[in-house]
């Protein structure tokens, strides 16, 4: 008889399995054992600690995720002067594209508001100490708002920034790196850009190690969050789930349409008669760098754009060109941060809207490559990030649908700014 090896099932339907075995122990728990002093202990010295642990490792690998990951997407645009208007196209496409992402999601989460519904009295019991154990694996930056957001977005020092956690200080020097890279064309430079290949690949690959005990952290996550509330959560993550899908599909199938129609020149049932084949390899693989060769063939052989347009828009897309990842962190961020009853202002929710919108840029395009941004997300906005815990059980799912949004709009995009090229005009 062949040995069981648990190493061969999937890790998304891992991370289910732990989802499910520890939401469901939790429940239980939390029905038999309400008040039992040793369910509180075993949260507070096994389950909480546990958790935590998961999340203090993804927080550790944010910063040598994020500063290669924009720098080197800004890099690989090339020389900017070499690249001209398709490389103009391109970066304005994705940072209005992946702007009205962010709004829409933000807008429909704010509207429809999955995160409420909750008793004051559960909600003071879940917070409970929540904002200390967060602030302890963020390091306690506090969100900033109005003019001193804008003056300090520029940090004084990227290093102290880093140890701060100042994220959007970061992500402007990671940005203005990435510029200095591509105007820099020395021997020294691409040295420095292969360095930061290096630690992209490190990082990604003790991330991938990361994610590989998600079901342990899944579990204790989620068993903490269970045992304190019962099944009550579990209405909240089904809205949470269908405030995310329903954005997807808006941006999908209402944007992209008018985006299509109207800038690029094409019909829309043309456009995504032509992608399926791309979209269905994103859904399944959850991964817009695994899609790429799919994308690249559909986009010659079906829509029949200009290669050395196509090429280098999907191939810049596949990690800069993020919308779905963007629209998701924003849902996110905000449901939580209604889940834990904290109310954003204006200038926090902006603040969610520019990281979203850099962190589209810098997100790997591999499953669950936007959970450290995420978390760090919620750090700056000050939302206990032990939240995160409450959406692992579903993001397998949630990941396939966003990859194919980011999929679909690399492809829109390509058709764009396609618009009024020849098939052998090269860059200005």
């Amino acid at each position: 008889m062949a040995k069981f090896q648990l190493s061969k099932i999937p890790l998304h339907t891992r991370m289910l399995i732990g989802g499910l075995v520890g939401g469901g122990a939790g429940i239980a728990a939390h029905i038999l054992l309400h008040d039992d002093p040793g369910l509180a202990n075993f949260i507070k010295y096994v389950a909480q600690p546990v958790g935590q642990v998961y999340i203090r490792l993804l927080f550790m690998l944010v910063i040598p995720l994020v500063v290669p990951a924009l720098a080197l997407g800004i890099a690989g645009l090339g020389d900017l002067r070499h690249v001209g208007r398709i490389g103009v196209r391109t970066l304005a496409y994705t940072v209005v594209v992946s702007t009205i992402a962010v709004v829409l999601g933000l807008g429909l989460t704010n509207l429809l508001r999955p995160g409420d519904g909750m008793s004051a009295e559960t909600k003071a019991r879940l917070v409970a100490g929540a904002g200390e154990r967060a602030a302890a694996i963020t390091g306690g930056a506090a969100p900033k708002s109005g003019i001193d957001l804008i003056i300090q977005i520029v940090p004084r020092n990227p290093v102290a920034a880093m140890a701060e956690g100042d994220m959007l200080a970061v992500m402007f020097f990671a940005l203005m790196l990435g510029i200095g890279l591509a105007v820099t064309r020395t021997d020294a430079a691409r040295k420095f850009e292969g360095a930061l290949e290096g630690l992209y690949d490190v990082t990604m690959r003790l991330i991938g190690m990361v994610i590989s005990i998600s079901p342990l952290g899944v579990a204790a996550l989620l068993f903490t969050l269970t045992a304190q509330l019962g099944y009550e959560v579990l209405g909240q993550l089904a809205r949470y789930v269908g405030v995310v899908v329903l954005a997807l599909c808006i941006h999908q199938f209402v944007v992209y349409s008018v985006l299509v129609r109207t800038l690029g020149g094409m019909s829309p049932r043309k456009f995504f008669g032509a992608v399926q084949e791309a979209m269905i390899t994103a859904f399944s693989t959850s991964s817009s760098n695994a899609t790429l060769p799919t994308a690249l063939k559909v986009a010659e052989e079906n829509l029949h754009l200009p290669t050395h347009v196509s090429r280098f828009v999907l191939t810049i897309g596949a990690t800069a060109n993020q919308n779905g990842t963007a629209l998701f962190e924003g849902v996110t961020a905000l449901f939580l941060a209604q889940f834990y009853g904290i109310d954003l202002t204006i200038g926090q929710q902006f603040v969610v809207m520019v990281i979203c919108i850099l962190g589209g840029i810098g997100t790997a395009g591999v499953p669950a490559g936007s959970l450290p941004v995420i978390a760090m997300i919620l750090g700056t906005i000050g939302v206990p990030v032990e939240g995160i815990g409450l959406i692992l059980g579903v993001d397998r799912f949630l990941d396939m649908c966003r990859t194919t949004l980011n999929v679909t709009g690399d492809l829109a995009a390509a058709v764009v700014v396609s618009r009024g090229e020849k098939a052998g005009d090269a860059f200005d």
